[in-house]
């Protein structure tokens, strides 16, 4: 039934029934299913989509639907990577298309200027499959009878001579694709078995050609063709394509050799311009097609006029600079070299596998002496074949052979002078190695030996990478095609083994990826051409180097390479140790993380012993003194991943090795060595190996060695800081026998280091450097304690804020034994630290951070108990939870309003985002403690976080350690971050209010209206907080409650009125929503949420006077809501919200020299303004002072604004007298003249009766007493230039 219905599909089937077509065959099985159905189900899924287009393009016989190409084109994009796919729908795809081609251009005419119209998107189609499939496969596929010779010339002649103006739209026109599918379509026809001029019909009299002169219709080819070599597109090879297939007839002598003139003449005429630069490319191209097409008799008559050229262009400086040309060079070169070379299969060519399983089974079962023809033994070759060597041995080889194979030799070479063209100069060599070995294969065996010889000479001392590189390409192809004897290997490993770890360092970095890529390619290469038997030997050399590259190099894809050569041998060699087990690990995607390889792949391999050492090897000479820093640290991590597998080994010999590595004068080694040195005593330490006297004395000795050679200075210092403090980490960790003065310089250097500017190596000193290294150096007393407690205290308030960050961290990572005595200072001192410095110059967001970890971190090693308190006495274990609970939260609230702005933007972000995560461990600490029961009373006094009354508990009531109280301003402060401008703090807000919510470990008790959060912070979220379409809209629900919603609305504002676009379109968007009520109740529910809206907003605008980050969005919240008629229709709430922003007006728009800021307050007095009640004289008046306001475009704003009040309120100014005020407003020019500004409001004062004021005036209206005038505060902007040089302009 569902292959009935799958034959019943129209051409229409939409993508939906496909999809529905597909999942009925599904259900069949694959193995009783035929080809087709296959193929349709998991190979061409949109097959049955782009049927149904196709048969409608053929059956309209044009393209009706532009949409219609897009579609198709995108089908066949989808499978770029894999073209052979679509082969078996080509004939299907191709054949109908190109017969609508065909009959249209019959039926309309190469004049006609509808036909190109028609054939443009078809081409776009058809040339998308060349695009993907190859043309070879497509043109296989194009029509071919006689008579569609004349015709492709005539539509191509139409396609050369009409252009379409260019565009910059980025589907393409069709032109180009028009021209590419034409010359194709002309290569295929120009091999018709007749001679050319019978065909053409604008010859009268064939027999006047001979067979010799290029009829008409060549010319015209050859004169297209000629244009076409020029181009810059894809024309230019399909041209050269063309050319290769008609010149090469047996018909078309003279016009083989006019062209090879015109080439000469082309190349000896060569100028360095832009346009020259693409012929000489076309030129060289079609040269090397007609090579590679062309018999060799014809050729050889032109090969001294071609080499020529060639050798003449090679050495010109137009080649030097375009690698390209360079490549169709060596082409060229080659074929020219093959074209002297005759044909024949050489005698002495390595024949070690074949492609039968029947003929491999085969090999195990013939005699000794015949499997010796087959395999290695050169000697056995000429016994058996001797009369034909020696016969080849006779050949004459021409003397341009020696030249070219020079000119390849020099090609495996090419290297360009920009680093910008290394990929370039990767083709030339590759183009220059398979010409090698081409050649080669046409050579005698002496002659080949000597071409090896050449080849191996690459690799000498002198030599640079690219000639590595091209030496074992070249070495790749002789060993594909059977020309590297294998009595030639013992010559070849060693360069081989040398390259896998090519690495030269140049400057800050190094060169050889390309060589070891190449020279694991070689390795490949060999497991394909060799039988086991002949590289037995060979493999067990290579494979620790293939796996030692696989494991550790790197480059990514070098070791892909290398994993890939060793699955190869282990493939079809069978011989390499644990080979099966070593591929199923080192697989594709095992190696694409650098640190996965080093220690997971490669350790897991180390355990076979013959592979254990020579990858300690590697890592030991290699890469602890690699240039990169990250290896290197990783590379002595993996270092000490192997000491299990043999710590003697590790504990002499490569210990031995590595401590004077410390002191060497390469910066790269001293660093590696000194990571690998700790992390090798800190494994042995692990295995309970315990190193000689010997050993560990010379570990004591290094650092103060490194201190008294001063390599903390110059050059890298910074690094061996870093690098010393991990040493001494590992040392202090294993115990390793210290000097009572030895111990003392290392915790000297460990202050030195918390002291030192550089982040990384504070965090180096005391993350990895004082939890055991601490207790280890220090002196065991409680004196020794404090003092060292003391000494990072001071330290708190040093001038140095590179001190207060290191200090804050190494407090922060103190051990409980430091902390118990001054475990009350510590905490004090730390959350004074979190605070903003008095001093502006003090200020440092990065001390502040580290102190606000410090502080969490000492909380919890103070709390962290297995037996229960830390404390002997009870009243301790209360005072401690106690300050948690009031102070140190405290603190962390308090950080979250750290907004500190400097030159790198918002850096009390930082401080915010280490206060959220503070805040969650505090939290769980506490309810933790209130879950086991917490012992004693707290004071009933009231908490100086809350800022609110209503969330207050009584004073008699018993106060937990975490009550409703602190819970109402916790979750508070976490939604205010929540909805702020920032991506990341809000994202990190509402991760920490949902692990909050949702933990399953410790439950968060006493969290007001805790349903509704939970249904506003779903636990099954994660990553969409960030979006603020979805985020928004949950928050803002928040505002409904009391206790929550002063909080909301103080973080909402900040986007609201903030800058960026998409963030204040979503924050609008969410808060309009939530005052638009819709249902039952809606007007009430509307009043409500209003009230509450306005109240909230006053109490922001008090709370935060004078505080522009906040006011500005405020004043921009409050003007898009008068906007959109909130506040404005119920009088009570009117009255009572406008007089509140009209009073917050006057202390914000007094002085203020930002712009921003005193257009939204004109816009709002505006919208007051317009109100009919008792406020709007008041405003109107405020208004009226901005006409006469210093600054010129604050005049011309006011003015503005008050011509819209008077046009929405008459009531202010007596009829009679309104057009005339009008007048006023629109005539006078506001930005000019302040005198006549001033004088002009003086008019409308008086039009409106009202006494002129300024905002200095009091509030309720009343003039103040002489006793009570306030002293005239001077502005320091009191012109406007002084304004214009604030601002920055």
């Amino acid at each position: 039934m569902a292959s009935r219905a799958t034959e019943e599909i129209s051409s229409t089937t939409t993508e939906t029934t496909y999809e529905a077509s597909i999942a009925s065959i599904d259900e069949h099985d694959d193995e009783n299913d035929t080809k087709e159905r296959v193929l349709h189900r998991y190979f061409f899924q949109e097959w049955k989509l782009l049927k149904s287009l196709l048969d409608q393009i053929v059956s309209n016989g044009r393209v009706t639907d532009p949409s219609a190409v897009n579609k198709i084109r995108s089908v066949f994009d989808k499978y770029q990577e894999q073209g052979q796919l679509l082969e078996p729908y080509l004939e299907t795809i191709i054949s109908p298309l190109m017969l609508v081609v065909r009959s249209k251009t019959v039926e309309l005419g190469s004049a006609s200027d509808e036909l190109l119209d028609i054939i443009k998107p078809l081409c776009i189609i058809i040339y998308s499959l060349v695009t993907v499939c190859g043309y070879k496969a497509v043109i296989k596929f194009f029509p071919h009878q006689v008579s569609d010779l004349e015709l492709a010339v005539s539509l191509l002649e139409k396609c050369h001579y009409t252009t379409t103006a260019t565009t910059l739209r980025q589907e393409s026109t069709g032109e180009m694709e028009a021209k590419c599918v034409v010359l194709l379509w002309l290569s295929i026809l120009v091999l018709v078995p007749f001679d050319i001029s019978s065909v053409d019909t604008s010859v009268t009299n064939v027999s006047c050609f001979n067979g010799l002169e290029p009829s008409p219709l060549v010319l015209k080819i050859m004169e297209f063709s000629k244009d076409y070599l020029s181009n810059a597109g894809p024309m230019r090879s399909i041209a050269g394509l063309l050319l290769s297939k008609l010149l090469t007839r047996p018909d078309m002598p003279k016009a083989f050799i006019s062209f090879i003139e015109w080439t000469h003449e082309v190349i000896s005429s060569a100028a360095d311009d832009f346009m020259d630069r693409f012929r000489l490319l076309g030129v060289v191209e079609a040269l090397a097609a007609i090579f590679k097409a062309g018999a060799r008799k014809s050729l050889l008559d032109v090969v001294p006029l071609s080499w020529v050229d060639t050798s003449t262009l090679m050495k010109s400086s137009i080649t030097s600079r375009n690698p390209l040309l360079r490549k169709f060079l060596m082409k060229l070169t080659q074929r020219i070299g093959l074209t002297c070379l005759p044909y024949h299969s050489p005698t002495w060519r390595y024949v070690g596998r074949t492609s039968l399983l029947r003929e491999n089974i085969s090999m195990t079962l013939i005699d000794k002496d015949t499997q010796c023809i087959n395999g290695l033994d050169a000697n056995a070759l000429i016994e058996h074949k001797g009369p034909d060597i020696l016969q080849e041995e006779d050949m004459e080889v021409p003397e341009i052979i020696e030249e070219i194979i020079e000119l390849l030799l020099s090609g495996l070479r090419d290297t360009s002078k920009s680093a910008e063209m290394f990929l370039e100069d990767t083709v030339v060599r590759w183009s220059a190695a398979k010409g090698i070995g081409r050649i080669t294969s046409r050579l005698t065996s002496s002659l080949s030996d000597e071409v090896l010889s050449s080849v191996l000479e690459l690799f000498l001392q002198g030599e640079g990478d690219g000639s590595w590189h091209g030496g074992c390409l070249a070495l790749a192809e002789l060993a594909r095609r059977g020309l590297l004897l294998p009595a030639s290997l013992p010559k070849v490993v060693p360069v081989i083994v040398k390259a896998l770890h090519y690495d030269v360092r140049r400057g800050p970095h190094s060169v050889g990826s390309h060589v070891r890529d190449a020279a694991a390619y070689v390795c490949w290469a060999f497991a394909r051409a060799y039988n086991f038997s002949d590289m037995k030997n060979i493999l067990e050399r290579l494979a620790p180097h293939l796996l030692s590259v696989a494991c550790y190099d790197r480059e990514v894809n070098c070791r892909r390479a290398a994993s890939a050569a060793f699955q190869e041998n282990v493939g079809r060699q069978g011989t390499f140790p644990h080979g099966i087990d070593i591929v199923n690990t080192a697989d594709y995607f095992s190696l694409s993380s650098r640190v996965n390889s080093y220690l997971n792949v490669a350790v897991h391999i180390a355990q076979y012993k013959q592979y254990l050492y020579p990858f300690a090897e590697e890592l030991l000479y290699n890469k602890i003194g690699h240039w990169e820093k990250s290896l290197r640290e990783l590379a002595a991590e993996a270092l000490s991943a192997l000491v299990k597998y043999d710590p003697g080994y590790f504990a002499d010999f490569v210990l031995e090795k590595v401590i004077p590595g410390t002191l060497s004068s390469d910066l790269c080694m001293r660093h590696g060595a000194t990571i690998a040195a700790g992390e090798l005593v800190l494994a042995l330490h692990t295995c309970d190996f315990t190193p000689s006297a010997d050993k560990q004395k010379s570990l004591a000795g290094v650092v103060p060695a490194i201190e008294r050679a001063r390599l903390y200075r110059g050059k890298g210092g910074e690094i061996m800081r870093a690098a010393v403090s991990r040493f001494i980490s590992c040392i202090s960790v294993t115990h390793l026998p210290l000097l009572e003065k030895i111990k003392r310089s290392l915790l000297d250097t460990l202050l030195e280091n918390l002291r030192h500017p550089n982040a990384q190596i504070q965090a180096c000193a005391p993350l990895i450097g004082i939890l055991s290294p601490i207790l280890y150096l220090a002196n065991k007393s409680d004196e020794g304690f404090n003092n060292i407690t003391l000494k990072y205290l001071k330290l708190l308030e040093d001038p140095n804020v590179a001190a207060r960050r290191g200090s804050a961290l190494a407090i922060g990572a103190l051990p409980l034994e430091f902390l118990l005595t001054k475990w009350k200072f510590v905490l004090l001192k730390l959350c004074g630290a979190c605070t903003i410095e008095d001093n502006p110059d003090e200020r440092d967001a990065e001390a502040r951070v580290n102190a606000v970890r410090g502080l969490v971190s000492v909380c919890e090693t103070l709390t962290k108990s297995v037996t229960g308190s830390i404390f002997s006495f009870v009243d301790e274990d209360v005072a401690l939870y106690q300050m948690l609970k009031d102070e140190v939260m405290h603190t962390l609230l308090k950080a979250l309003n750290d907004y500190s702005v400097d030159n790198r933007g918002d850096v009390g972000s930082w401080v915010r985002e280490a206060a959220l995560h503070g805040l969650e461990r505090c939290t769980y600490i506490l309810c933790e403690k209130e879950s086991v029961g917490f012992p004693g009373q707290m004071s009933g006094a009231k908490s100086e976080m809350e800022p609110f009354p209503s969330a207050m508990v009584e004073t008699n009531q018993r106060l937990a350690l975490f009550d409703a109280s602190l819970a109402t301003i916790l979750v508070g402060s976490l939604t205010k971050q929540a909805v702020e401008k920032m991506d990341k703090i809000r994202i990190h807000a509402a991760k920490v209010l949902q692990k909050i919510l949702y933990n399953g470990n410790i439950f968060v008790p006493c969290i007001p209206h805790r349903e509704k959060l939970e249904g506003i912070i779903p636990c099954d979220v994660d990553s969409e907080w960030a979006v603020p379409t979805f985020s928004y809209p949950r928050f803002v629900q928040l505002l409904q409650f009391s206790c929550y919603s002063r909080y909301v609305l103080s973080g909402l504002v900040i986007s609201v009125g903030g800058l960026q676009d998409s963030l204040k379109k979503a924050s609008i968007m969410a808060l309009l929503q939530y005052l638009e009520v819709t249902g039952n109740g809606e007007n009430e529910k509307r009043r409500s949420r209003e009230n509450l809206l306005g109240t909230d907003l006053l109490w922001i605008l008090q709370e935060y006077k004078r505080c522009d980050r906040v006011i500005i969005p405020t004043l921009k919240t409050i003007e898009v809501l008068f906007s959109k008629k909130f506040f404005l229709n119920v009088e009570s709430l009117t009255h009572d919200f406008c007089s509140g922003v009209l009073d917050s007006l006057v202390t914000e728009l007094k002085s203020s020299k930002d712009f921003t800021k005193l257009y939204s307050g004109i816009s709002i007095l505006g919208y007051i303004a317009s109100i009919s009640n008792q406020l709007h004289a008041r405003a109107f008046s405020q208004l009226l002072f901005f006409l006469g306001h210093r600054y010129p475009k604050i005049r011309k704003a006011g003015a503005d604004q008050v011509y819209l009040v008077l046009l929405q309120n008459g009531d202010i100014i007596a009829e009679g007298k309104l057009d005339q005020a009008l007048e006023i407003l629109s005539e006078t020019c506001w930005d000019g003249d302040i005198g006549e500004a001033k004088q002009k409001r003086s008019q409308l004062y008086q039009m409106a009766g009202l006494e002129e004021q300024t905002l200095l005036k009091a509030v309720d209206g009343k003039p103040k007493t002489n006793g009570e005038q306030r002293t005239s505060v001077s502005d320091e902007n009191e012109s406007y230039s002084a304004l214009v040089g604030s601002s920055g302009f």
